[in-house]
């Protein structure tokens, strides 16, 4: 058995999100395990460019309201306790909502051969994260 001490909270680059939000790691999978968790904390309005990940995300909601959208439009408003899984190779992003704080795990497999698992896109425009918002949320359940 290994102990580990919890990295120190990050805030994420402006090349990757929209506004201010803070990562902290949990877990970066070393070995045979490719897992790596980490608590994303995101302030009102913030939220993440377009990406997908080669093995796929699960983000489980730890407080606040959010929203995912995905590139069919489809938009799923999350809330505390909600666990969403982003399939393979799907291009989608991730945030708080206009008036909340939101908080995360995002848990996701590192390539076999090391490489980067998150291919990270352009931004979320202003005119698309506020339609999100104006809809709800409830396309896809």
């Amino acid at each position: 058995m290994e102990l580990k001490h919890v990295s120190a909270t990050v805030k994420t680059p402006p090349t990757a999100f929209t506004g201010a939000v803070y990562m902290t790691p949990i877990h970066q999978g070393t070995g045979p395990s490719r897992l790596t968790v980490a608590l994303v904390r995101f302030t009102p309005g913030a939220r993440t460019n377009w990406h997908s990940h080669a093995l796929g995300q699960t983000l489980h909601v730890t407080e606040g309201v959010g929203l995912v959208g995905i590139r069919d439009g489809s938009v799923l408003r999350i809330r505390a306790g909600d666990t969403v899984l982003c399939p393979p190779g799907e291009d989608h992003w991730h945030g708080a909502a206009e008036d909340t704080f939101m908080s995360h795990l995002a848990m996701l497999e590192a390539e076999p051969d090391g490489g980067d698992p998150t291919t990270w896109l352009e931004p979320v425009t202003d005119d698309l994260y506020k339609s999100a918002n104006q809809i709800g949320g409830v396309i896809r359940d």
